[in-house]
């Protein structure tokens, strides 16, 4: 790159660098909020970067490539999609606020685009690398796309989280050329200046995992000193320095900054460098690589070179730099006062007037950022995947059989559906076959970058590892499950191909990787995670292996529709509309909910339940109107005025329950018949779907002054205002809201204490679930009313 070229691209660094740090400015005051809360941002953080990102986006970047931004950098690329003409100015000064830019990059609710979400530090790192094993398998299965480069700019702070090592010592992530992260190396945390430096234990550790490291230590000014007569010596005393010694300088000026850059140096160094004046010292001795802009594309381009591995460059840089707070070792969350922000201002040669201008489009900068405008522009890509999925695979059971199993049952069926069964792809953290995805895999075979030769021969499980397999096996870590779930359902984006992703992992260890799975729903991606076994069901196991709390999560976390069916019928219907509803090519669920846009999760057993009662239904209310019922969220299981016609005048309630419990709940209901009792069975197969369509109805009323009604999902189930009961196994106050939405009293029964080893039926008595508790609970509840 010639220094014209250098020269221009210093320019645009230096305009980055004053928008990113106005844009925080003007957030906190400019802006009045109101309540008194302080709005924040981080200019130290943002200006950091400025170098690395300017030098990516201006001059290596390619229309194709993805790239996640470290979470306080977001001003910086904001900056950069404003003078790339992506941006609209009026979003300049909405840093943080209601419909503004948000507080760190997001995909789903910024306005300009952004390839992956940040936040939650260490998983925007981790997703480009489990983006480009997306890419990896997509590549295999449909054809080469266009190369893409994934870039992930991360903090050197970052390097603390466990989920980050995980990632890059999984083997579904090796050998990813295409892939480069940058490290932020300010050796400055959030509270401090982080005492030594552990660069070596950091490269060692990539090494090890056979990922390529750059190290972009010095810049322009020190490699000049050091190739001087006596340079090695300057620099083995900079090397040497301790980090906070080194961090203090960037405060200093003037013989202040010599004394402390000479403190404890060896003899020869203060002679080395006294024919350096007091005001060229201080950009000498501070002059980084990370603030280089050959030294940052030189770094790229040997990035780029190698192909058969992962790339991390360790880019040295000054928290802050460029700004008055360069250094400081609280200048985290600084902001800069307003005299300080007047005579940046200044500096750029801005008045109040010109200070959000973009770059004058006829001079070399604004010349340069048009042609980069073109050059990253990108074609809308399709979400939909365009087949649809059939309603049901027609799985049927003639005796008692568990969800785990009907769920591997029905993937197989649709694995061989010529139009679904490509697309379908799965994962599982070393949890595959006791999670009975071993029908599927031994129809599809397990993804490999190239042919596996099989050294040994199983019966039972065929192990083929190829290019061509639809398996993704990870390594024990559910963290990774996550990432690449939420990568594989963001595929129609980053890889422009849509697919459908299913992963399962055993329920108790959803909540390990549960960070992943939130970032995954958050970013928009759209796949289906099972989870099983689950619950006390899981009795011998233990208290460490029996969920309680995951239908709350599955309740609670956005973005995610929470699915617990227990008959082999109903999560056939579910799964295919699950799938279907991802497909995007198939009509949406029958109910009266929207179109849902987001994750499916799928809480499962292994207990085998008696599917006769389910067919008793299917008689009843015929399979049309029996499927849309279970499709939005319940339906009547047993009808008590019909199965017990005696009872037409008696004492009514309805028992409600999701899963393995209702064996115990359809045999609590019979004994309440035998003592004068109606009682209704109601098979809750998704909890989420049946309170999302109250929540909709009860915000309808309260933004509308107007009187609730009752949704049809709820009115259909729940027929009659009569005392319930609800019976989970799980937490008790995942279901206890279904007395409100009925309006009646409700005797909610669950899990609310850690489990222990035993048998089920031993384990339902200590947790209330046998028919007996559940009896005397439908008599609390009628007194109650």
């Amino acid at each position: 790159m010639t220094q014209h070229d250098l020269d221009v691209l210093d320019e645009i660094q230096r305009r980055v660098l004053w928008l990113a740090t106005r844009i925080v400015d003007a957030a906190n005051h400019d802006r009045a909020t109101g309540d008194g809360v302080k709005v924040g941002g981080h200019q130290a953080s943002s200006a950091s970067l400025v170098t690395a990102m300017t030098a990516l986006w201006f001059a290596h970047l390619d229309a194709e490539d993805r790239v996640a931004v470290k979470p306080h950098a977001s001003p910086v690329f904001h900056a950069i999609q404003y003078l790339l003409g992506n941006l609209d100015r009026s979003y300049l000064p909405r840093l943080r606020a209601r419909g503004g830019l948000q507080s760190y990059p997001s995909r789903t609710k910024d306005p300009d685009e952004v390839d992956f979400s940040t936040g939650s530090v260490g998983l925007g790192a981790a997703a480009p690398l489990f983006a480009a094993a997306t890419r990896r398998y997509v590549d295999a299965h449909f054809g080469a796309r266009p190369h893409s480069r994934f870039v992930a700019l991360i903090g050197d702070a970052e390097l603390d989280e466990g989920n980050i090592w995980e990632a890059v010592a999984d083997p579904a992530t090796t050998g990813l050329g295409n892939v480069m992260w940058l490290v932020d190396f300010n050796r400055q945390s959030l509270d401090r200046v982080v005492p030594g430096i552990r660069i070596n234990q950091w490269r060692g550790q990539f090494e090890a995992a056979g990922w390529h490291v750059v190290e972009v230590k010095y810049g322009r000014r020190l490699a000049e000193a050091y190739a001087r007569p006596g340079g090695e010596a300057l620099r083995d005393w900079i090397d040497a320095m301790p980090n906070e010694q080194y961090q203090s300088l960037f405060g200093l000026t003037g013989p202040a900054l010599r004394k402390q850059f000479l403190d404890g140096a060896p003899a020869g160094i203060a002679d080395l460098i006294e024919s350096v004046s007091d005001e060229d010292l201080g950009p000498l001795v501070t002059d980084l690589g990370g603030h280089d802009l050959q030294a940052m594309l030189d770094a790229y381009a040997q990035c780029d070179a190698v192909t058969d591995r992962p790339s991390v460059v360790f880019a040295y840089t000054v928290k802050g730099w460029g700004l008055p707070i360069a250094g400081n070792p609280r200048n985290h969350s600084a902001l800069l006062s307003t005299e300080q922000v007047d005579a940046l201002r200044a500096a750029q040669g801005l008045t109040s007037e010109t200070e959000w201008d973009r770059l004058d489009p006829a001079s070399p900068a604004g010349i340069r950022a048009g042609a980069r405008r073109e050059a990253l522009s990108r074609a809308p890509r399709e979400r939909a995947l365009g087949v649809t999925v059939p309603e049901s695979t027609g799985v049927r059971a003639t005796k008692p059989i568990s969800t785990q199993e009907v769920f591997g049952r029905v993937l197989v069926d649709l694995a061989r559906d010529r139009e679904v069964g490509r697309y379908l792809v799965t994962t599982a953290p070393d949890v595959a076959t006791s999670t009975n995805l071993a029908g599927f895999i031994n129809k599809t075979g397990v993804f490999a970058p190239t042919e596996q030769r099989s050294w040994t021969e199983d019966r039972m499980l065929r192990w083929t590892e190829s290019p061509a397999g639809q398996h993704i096996e990870l390594g024990i870590s559910e963290m990774n499950l996550f990432l690449l779930l939420g990568q594989l359902g963001l595929s129609w984006d980053l890889s422009g191909q849509p697919l459908l992703p299913v992963g399962t992992v055993y329920d108790p260890f959803v909540l390990r990787g549960l960070d992943a799975f939130l970032y995954g729903t958050y970013s928009g991606s759209r796949f289906v995670v099972a989870g099983t076994p689950s619950g006390i069901t899981l009795a011998p196991e233990g208290g460490a292996h029996q969920s309680t709390i995951t239908a709350s999560v599955g309740l609670e976390l956005p973005g995610v529709t929470f699915v617990e069916p227990a008959y082999a019928a109903t999560l056939d219907w579910l799964l295919c509309d699950a799938l279907g509803q991802i497909a995007g090519g198939s009509a949406p669920a029958a109910t009266a909910a929207p179109a849902e846009d987001g994750a499916y999760y799928f809480r499962l057993s292994t207990r085998p339940l008696d599917q006769a009662p389910f067919e008793a239904a299917r008689a009843r209310l015929g399979d049309a109107v029996l499927r849309r019922q279970v499709v939005a969220g319940a339906y009547r299981l047993v009808d008590a005025h019909q199965a017990y016609p005696h009872l037409v005048d008696a004492p009514v309630v309805q028992l409600a329950a999701s899963g393995a419990v209702l064996p115990e709940v359809l045999a609590a209901a019979a004994e309440l018949a035998d003592e004068g009792i109606a009682a209704h069975v109601v098979d809750v197969t998704s909890l989420d779907r049946l309170y999302r369509a109250w929540q909709r109805t009860l915000r309808q009323g309260v933004r509308t002054a107007t009187v609730p009604s009752v949704p049809g999902a709820l009115r259909s189930a729940f027929a009659d205002r009569v005392p319930v009961v609800t019976v989970h196994d799980a937490a008790s106050h995942a279901m206890a809201w279904l007395g409100s939405a009925v309006g009646a009293p409700a005797v909610p029964l669950g899990v609310d204490e850690f489990g222990q080893s035993g048998s089920v039926a031993d384990l339902y008595e200590l947790h209330d679930l046998l028919p007996g508790s559940i009896v005397n609970a439908a008599l609390a509840a009628i007194a109650l009313r």
